[in-house]
């Protein structure tokens, strides 16, 4: 067999399997977008190209008096992006300081981390909210936002302090020579170099709130405070599952600003999450 041969048999096996891939992807998803087309209830008889298609569960969402839809992604849009800025302020500093300081306990500390990663956080769900109820911080998004940074805080650690190691001392050595303080350092200097990573640990921090359903549901106890998952869920509990292409609207429509960040950082992603591996 000529090389020819060979490449257009390989060329094509790869387009093949690509294809294969994108399918499986897709189809669930356009079979969600068809659903909530759909003029009937039940998910049963849907089809990715609905007949007698009709915009009646997205008007159902955006009605204030029938459904609280707008509050509840609100209210996800608002802790996502909270926890997502105080998730990314908060590990940056901790990253640099474990990355460029050697200090008593660095060690450990990177060990407690370590560990705390490998223990999700609804493992711990009655502590938190035993915790919440103490505090006072039960129902709020304030208490759900200090939960969901926590649980941010030591994988993302790990990642952008592996990434922080691959920015070369020497320039830290120079700023200092310069007359650069610490603080100068680390804003004018290795954060502009650490964009890539930043940009991934806002993408996750950004996700998991978002789609966080089991901590919430723990959390919030009044139906305007609930987030998307848990507003969605009981929506579909309260009418004994015949909301399913309601909740099909929804769930179309919990994509987009995910999509829009992902989109907006995608440049980042790939060279930031490999950096950040490279090196412990």
């Amino acid at each position: 067999m000529s090389m020819k041969k060979e490449r257009i048999i390989r060329l094509t096996l790869s387009y093949l399997v690509i294809f294969v891939m994108f399918a499986i992807i897709l189809y669930p998803v356009l079979w969600i977008i068809g659903s909530s087309f759909n003029p009937g209830q039940s998910l049963s008889g849907s089809s990715i190209i609905p007949e007698n298609a009709t915009l009646k569960h997205y008007q159902f969402l955006f009605d204030l008096e029938k459904s609280n839809y707008l509050y509840w992604y609100w209210n996800s849009l608002k802790v996502s992006f909270i926890t997502m800025a105080l998730t990314v302020i908060m590990v940056s500093l901790t990253a640099y300081t474990f990355s460029r300081y050697r200090f008593i306990g660095r060690k450990n500390g990177l060990l407690a981390f370590l560990i705390l990663q490998m223990v999700p956080n609804f493992a711990a769900l009655i502590a938190i909210f035993v915790l919440a109820l103490l505090t006072g911080l039960l129902d709020t998004h304030l208490g759900l936002i200090l939960v969901y940074v926590g649980g941010q805080i030591p994988i993302n650690t790990w990642l952008m302090k592996g990434y922080l190691d691959t920015i070369p001392k020497e320039l830290d050595e120079s700023a200092k020579i310069d007359g650069a303080g610490h603080l100068r350092i680390f804003l004018q200097i290795i954060m502009p170099l650490a964009k890539p990573i930043i940009a991934v640990v806002a993408l996750f921090s950004f996700i998991a709130p978002f789609a966080d359903f089991i901590i919430a549901n723990i959390l919030l106890r009044s139906e305007k405070n609930f987030t998307l998952a848990v507003g969605l869920y009981n929506m579909v509990a309260k009418q004994f599952g015949a909301e399913f292409t309601k909740f099909a609207a929804g769930s179309v429509l919990i994509a987009i600003p995910i999509a829009i960040l992902f989109l907006s950082f995608q440049r980042y992603f790939v060279s930031g999450l490999t950096a950040g591996g490279t090196k412990g």
